[in-house]
């Protein structure tokens, strides 16, 4: 069995992986697995392994295998219902989450990983409607608790909100600051 590594970052080679990708095909992804192996799954393995234990610190049931489709994403596009035809992924991440099968409704922790940028938070990555429907619920209920949750946003920029929303707006009656949060279909 291979000896197991910490994270220790990625490769130059990584990001040039990365981008050199997105302009080949399957023939030459084998013929660069060993990149792939080395460069981008090595590490994001090694990642997932070392961020394991304090991850199930914040949630017990959270998948923490270092292991494609559990943990970490595959390289492999489904081009089934897709209109990008082109074989691979060049954004990979990990990411943490409880291992349902209706996981969208869950809040997860995800590092995500480009040939240009990464970037890393947690959030809901296709949240239902019901789900978003007592999210804003919840704010209904207790505007100023949920304000107050959220008040270190503006003081800080590092992390921001992200996520679709809704192209016909919610009416309400919530300050503005709680506004960019209500009126989303998927929060990150």
């Amino acid at each position: 069995m291979k000896d197991i590594q910490t994270f220790a970052g990625f490769y130059k080679e990584t990001f040039d992986f990365l981008k050199s990708l997105s302009k080949n095909n399957k023939k030459w992804f084998e013929a660069h697995r060993y990149e792939y192996e080395k460069y981008l799954l090595e590490p994001l393995r090694n990642l997932v392994i070392e961020l394991g234990p304090f991850m199930q610190s914040i949630d017990p049931e959270f998948e923490t295998a270092p292991k494609t489709n559990k943990t970490i994403s595959r390289i492999y596009r489904d081009t089934r219902f897709s209109h990008n035809k082109t074989p691979f992924k060049t954004v990979m991440w990990i990411v943490f989450k409880r291992p349902v099968k209706i996981w969208q409704d869950d809040p997860g922790y995800f590092f995500e990983i480009s040939p240009t940028l990464y970037r890393y938070g947690m959030g809901f990555y296709s949240a239902s409607a019901c789900t978003m429907k007592s999210f804003r619920e919840m704010i209904d209920k207790n505007p100023k608790e949920f304000l107050d949750a959220i008040s270190f946003y503006h003081k800080q920029k590092m992390f921001g909100l992200e996520g679709d929303k809704y192209n016909r707006q919610i009416v309400n009656n919530h300050p503005e600051k709680i506004q960019d949060c209500y009126q989303r279909n998927n929060l990150f």
